[in-house]
């Protein structure tokens, strides 16, 4: 279940694509791989830093953004889009209500035989809301999420994981297929830079010169800068496995210092171990550059 059996997946996107920069280019890649991707939703995820007031304005803020990439892609074959939890979740046993958890549940329990892949790239609190309201999509869907670190590193204290540590927790702890794609130092490998944005990406369509633009925006491009791409692993993962190997491994515990606890009893998860980093942007810049045509 932790290895796409189809040619082109039913896919589920969830994401805070306000946050920073690199939501856009995950959205945008999913968008521009139909022959791959079915992407039937996207779901605007909660997020709180210093572009948001508050975890609600953060989603709502997500979801305008959702709109925009859609709209300089393929503004005609739009997949429908759904506001997320405007809180976090208050422990690891209830749910935070809304339209992005309740779509979840009819997409996964009319999923059938086929089952609904659901990229997280954001906190998990839609997702894990979802599970909680309905344990009986666990049979349904394969959870592919980005947060926290490698097992063997030090702490997991990741922006996605931190935002919302309950919803990290149910993901963990539920018996879901799950695939985790840990930020260091597996998808920190995916950089770039503002010279190859410019060169690759932004002459070639809208899309291209407002995801260099952002990036550009993003630190002012000082000497010597790069940014990291994280959230293309979750989308590189579903086009092409190959692209972001993983290994079989037991779930770990998430204890509340944010450190990784390891017992060989827990479920078992599939865990990436790194990318191939040039064949994934190879693979998004010239699909990028098929705007144009």
């Amino acid at each position: 279940m932790t290895t796409p059996p189809v040619p082109r997946r039913r896919v589920v996107i969830d994401t805070d694509t306000f946050n920073e920069v690199d939501d856009q280019f995950a959205l945008a890649h999913l968008l521009l791989s139909p022959d791959q991707i079915d992407l039937q939703a996207v779901h605007a995820a909660p997020f709180f830093n210093a572009r948001s007031k508050g975890p609600a304005d953060g989603m709502e803020k997500s979801y305008e953004e959702i709109h925009r990439v859609i709209d300089m892609v393929n503004p005609g074959r739009r997949p429908q889009v759904f506001r997320g939890s405007t809180t976090y979740l208050p422990d690891a046993q209830t749910p935070v209500p809304s339209e992005a958890a309740t779509d979840l549940v009819q997409r996964a329990l009319a999923a059938g035989e086929e089952k609904l892949y659901v990229a997280g790239i954001a906190a998990a609190t839609n997702i894990a809301s979802a599970l909680l309201l309905e344990p009986k999509i666990a049979r349904n869907i394969v959870v592919i999420w980005l947060g926290g670190d490698a097992l063997y590193w030090p702490h997991t204290r990741e922006f996605n994981l931190k935002q919302d540590i309950h919803a990290a927790r149910v993901l963990l702890d539920m018996d879901v297929p799950f695939i985790h794609l840990p930020c260091h130092p597996v998808a920190s490998h995916l950089i770039t830079t503002v010279a190859e944005l410019e060169q690759q990406l932004a002459p070639y369509s809208k899309l291209g010169a407002y995801l260099t633009k952002i990036v550009y925006d993003y630190a002012g491009n000082p000497p010597g800068w790069s940014k990291v791409i994280w959230d293309i692993s979750a989308s590189a993962w579903l086009i092409e496995p190959e692209w972001v190997p993983t290994v079989e491994t037991a779930s770990p515990i998430l204890r509340d210092d944010m450190t990784w606890g390891i017992s060989p009893n827990r479920r078992r998860i599939r865990v990436a171990t790194q990318v191939d980093r040039d064949r994934i942007f190879g693979d998004f810049f010239a699909k990028a550059r098929k705007l144009a045509e």
